[in-house]
């Protein structure tokens, strides 16, 4: 059934995903899902899918190649904050999904300016580019650019503030909910949050998820949480507050890995080991800090390069016809176990 021409051999042309939809007889939005390993995909489907794209030769950087035809190949990366150590790691799986060589991408820097920011979209529609990402500096929602652009747009960590416009950011509330469940896991029932400025959409978030883990278990949060700045200071002032008040704590969730090495230098100070008299958990997968702290220290990581790459994979389906879709899509975290809440033997 395969298309001689769409095998990839010499002389002929790349395969691409419509050519492994049509073989595997899906849609392809559904062979899309099938071969980037997305969810709600049946396995005998998926299995159709591979099977149709081993024997086509298809490969996920050929998205890129099928790209380049009739097109210019080009993509606009949008960001507020080039200097950020959330957003580079988005940009970078994004330039990893669109394959080197194949995409050319064109990275602006808006540095928080709004002026700037459509000087940068007009200078990436000038040139043509097939699509943007927007990649933004924190969690909480930032404006639209609208819906008069002649690309598709995707949303990345910053979802856009119109539920029509497509996003994806890390589910941060899950990641509190897990950062919790591992505490108790551990065995520990007295716990605290220490978090960091309360106008962040990132620290609400992932304090309901400690409450919603904690009620699960039929606890309560030792004490209200601890908000303030994103600082190793607030983490060790906080710390030496909480002690003061609830001596018995057990277990310390940070809302990030700065807090948590502040958390780390107190518990240090006033004589109580980590992980044997409480166990302290951060958010960020930082690994700078995470594997330098003294024990190393458990964390949440937001799986940021895994984003920057479902973005860019949801620009290839846009360009190859897939409906793009509206919504905010809260992709998974993961937990990194390090020395902080589970003692080496």
């Amino acid at each position: 059934m395969a298309r001689a021409e769409a095998t990839g051999g010499s002389g002929s042309r790349a395969a691409t995903l419509s050519d492994v939809a049509r073989l595997a007889g899906v849609s392809l939005a559904t062979a899309s899902k099938a071969i980037n390993g997305r969810d709600q995909v049946a396995a005998a489907t998926r299995r159709r899918v591979i099977e149709a794209a081993e024997q086509l030769s298809f490969t996920p950087n050929e998205l890129a190649r099928s790209l380049i035809a009739g097109r210019t190949g080009t993509v606009g990366l949008l960001t507020s904050d080039l200097e950020g150590r959330f957003v580079l790691p988005i940009l970078m799986g994004a330039e990893d999904a669109f394959g080197a060589g194949q995409v050319n991408v064109f990275l602006c820097d808006a540095r928080g300016d709004a002026i700037r920011e459509q000087h940068h979209i007009r200078a990436l529609l000038n040139r043509r580019v097939d699509g943007i990402i927007v990649v933004g500096r924190q969690t909480d929602p930032r404006p639209s650019l609208g819906h008069d652009l002649p690309v598709p747009v995707v949303y990345a960590y910053a979802p856009s503030d119109d539920p029509a416009d497509h996003s994806v950011t890390p589910d941060n509330e899950a990641g509190g909910r897990m950062a919790i469940e591992h505490l108790l896991a551990c065995g520990r029932t007295r716990i605290a949050h220490i978090t960091g400025d309360p106008s962040y959409a990132a620290a609400q978030d992932r304090s309901r998820g400690v409450r919603a883990a904690l009620a699960d278990a039929g606890l309560e949060l030792v004490g209200e949480p601890m908000f303030s700045a994103w600082s190793e200071h607030w983490g060790r002032d906080a710390t030496a507050m909480l002690l003061a008040n609830h001596p018995d704590i057990d277990g310390i969730f940070a809302g990030s890995d700065q807090l948590a090495r502040g958390v780390l230098d107190t518990l240090r100070d006033l004589g109580r080991r980590v992980p044997e008299d409480v166990a302290v958990i951060g958010y960020d997968n930082w690994e700078v800090l995470a594997t330098q702290s003294r024990p190393e220290l458990t964390s949440i990581d937001a799986n940021l390069q895994q984003l920057g790459r479902a973005a860019a994979m949801r620009i290839f389906e846009a360009i190859e016809g897939v409906e793009l879709g509206s919504g905010t899509h809260h992709l998974p975290v993961r937990l990194v176990i390090r020395g902080s809440t589970i003692a080496r033997r």
